[in-house]
Parts: structure tokens; C-alpha cells; sequence
């Protein structure tokens, strides 16, 4: 039962479009799919500044793309991460194993080789559109821990934590950097993102996509204190609408070289969103903080 203030009336429409959401994910797959498609494009078409930062953000990664196709990828990015929002529902309300048999997981022997000679793993993953139901797709295979940022929106934030607390050993808080350290000298897996703007402190500018973009220099220093191995995972949709989670070979950080680090890290993400371009958050503002102290965080995207 949620708290008591969270059922106070200012809140009741977003309790009942969360709801409607859960019931949606009770219809057939394909119906699911065609729903979030929908939604998608209900938020392109009346999304104006989510549009703009979509836009801004495919302009400056793609360049190499005519107008016309970067105002198509944008469009699918809508599409793409409309989806991902049915998918977050259900890798939620779901049982864990409902799209086992959709997924072909790769390299997770990696994983289990890591722990049977007693190695914590810091999953290095990314803000790819499946990302939560990914995680319930990994605990079908592996234990894991996650670190996550609290949301603005606080019956999300309430039902966010209950349902991710229900899945993963441990969830951790972005700054709770002692249960990271503790639960990889453990042995144990800590899922990782660190591929969102969380602005200056702790951050150093690499290129991403060849834009100079704030990146936290925690990975390296989380991993060494853990005397942990950093395995980038990925996790991506197929055309047929299947799935495909890999585990890939540890990236050597740290190196001693937190700039070399965070340049390793966006590149590996580049890499595979060159594969798959449509299937990331770039609704997010990733390069609104800017090198340039006098710049705002608004003037990139304006």
C-alpha cells in the first residue's frame, strides 16, 4: 500500500494512468508493443521540448544523416522508447521469465566465471530504451544489485523503488558509493550507468558521438576500491521483436587514467548505438552541461 500521502487527490491521475498502464501489460505481446508504438507517437507529435532535445541530440551525434532521416530516426526514437515504457511496465508487473523465451542471452558464462574465482563485476550498462525489463530478464540468470537515480514524480519514484526492491538483491542510490564498494568485494554484480549528464562535479568532459560530454569519473574509482571487473552489458531489441542481452569482455579500467576511462566507456557506448540508434534516452539533455563555465545548460539546446 503506498503512503498516505502519495494517495492524496493531487495525485489520483497519475494513479489511475498507472493503472491503465499495468492492466495493458495482461494483453497479448503484440498488442503491448502496438500500444507503446502509440504512445510514442502521442509524445512526438505533443512533446514540443522532448522533440527539441531528440532533435538537438540526433543532429550533433549524426551529422554524417541527411534532414529527412535524422527527422525519421527521431521519430523512431519516440516509437522506440514508447515502447521501452510498456517493457519497463512489464519487466515491473510481470513475472520475471514471461519473455525468457524471447531472449538469447550471451556471455553471461563471463559473469559466472568472475564469481566462481570469488570477483565482484561492475556491469557497465547504459540507458538503452529496455533497460528494466533487461533487469528482470538478467535475474532469470544472475543475481545482480543496481544503482539507479530517484525520480522527480513521487508516486513513480514510490512504485519505481517497491518494484525494482522486489527484483534485484540491493538498490542502491547513484551517491551510495559504500554499497557499491561493499557488495564487490563481495563478490556480487553491480549494475551501472554512467552515461547521463549529472553535470560538473566529479565529471570530465570526453567526446561522445564527438561532442565533448560530462561524464563521471566514479566508474574507475568504484571498480578499483571494489577490486572489481567492469563488463560492459547491452541489451537491445530485434527486428522480429525478440531480444538479445550480452555480457562482453572487461574493458581494462581502471588504467590509472580517469580520462582514458570515461573515453573507453563512451566509446564502447557509441559503438553499439551506431547498431542500434533509435534504441536510447535521447529525450535526455546529455551535453547540457557545457566545457565552457559561461555557457548555460539551457543554450545547448535552445
Amino acid at each position: 500500500m503506498p503512503p498516505k500521502h502519495l494517495l492524496h487527490p493531487r495525485f489520483w491521475l497519475n494513479w489511475i494512468g498507472i493503472g491503465l498502464l499495468i492492466a495493458m501489460t495482461h494483453l497479448p505481446f503484440s498488442w503491448q508493443l502496438a500500444i507503446g508504438k502509440r504512445l510514442g507517437l502521442l509524445l512526438h507529435k505533443f512533446g514540443k521540448s522532448r522533440r527539441k532535445i531528440a532533435e538537438v541530440n540526433i543532429r550533433v551525434c549524426f551529422p554524417e544523416k541527411s534532414e529527412q532521416q535524422r527527422a525519421e530516426l527521431v521519430r523512431q526514437v519516440f516509437i522506440d522508447n514508447g515502447i521501452g515504457l510498456m517493457e519497463t511496465l512489464i519487466g515491473w508487473f510481470r513475472a520475471p521469465d514471461y519473455l525468457a523465451s524471447r531472449t538469447r542471452f550471451h556471455g553471461f558464462d563471463k559473469l559466472r566465471q568472475a564469481q566462481a574465482e570469488g570477483k565482484g563485476v561492475l556491469l557497465l550498462g547504459a540507458h538503452y530504451s529496455m533497460l528494466d525489463l533487461a533487469g528482470a530478464l538478467f535475474i532469470t540468470q544472475l543475481p545482480a544489485n543496481i544503482s539507479y537515480r530517484p525520480q522527480d514524480n513521487p508516486v513513480m519514484n514510490w512504485l519505481m523503488e517497491r518494484r525494482r526492491n522486489k527484483l534485484y538483491r540491493g538498490c542502491f542510490t547513484r551517491k551510495d558509493i559504500r554499497s557499491f564498494i561493499r557488495c564487490l568485494k563481495n563478490g556480487e554484480i553491480l549494475w551501472y550507468a554512467q552515461d547521463q549528464d549529472f553535470g560538473r562535479k566529479n565529471s570530465i568532459f570526453v567526446d561522445f558521438f564527438g561532442v565533448p560530454a560530462a561524464t563521471i569519473t566514479a566508474t574507475s574509482r568504484i571498480a578499483k576500491a571494489g577490486n572489481a571487473l567492469v563488463m560492459p552489458m547491452t541489451y537491445f531489441r530485434a527486428a522480429d521483436n525478440s531480444y538479445d542481452i550480452t555480457i562482453h569482455d572487461p574493458l581494462p579500467i581502471p588504467s590509472g587514467d580517469d580520462v582514458e576511462d570515461a573515453r573507453m566507456a563512451n566509446a564502447f557506448i557509441e559503438q553499439q548505438l551506431r547498431q542500434h540508434p533509435s534504441q536510447y534516452l535521447w529525450l535526455h539533455r546529455r551535453f547540457k552541461t557545457r566545457p565552457d563555465r559561461s555557457e548555460s545548460k539551457q543554450s545547448f539546446y535552445r
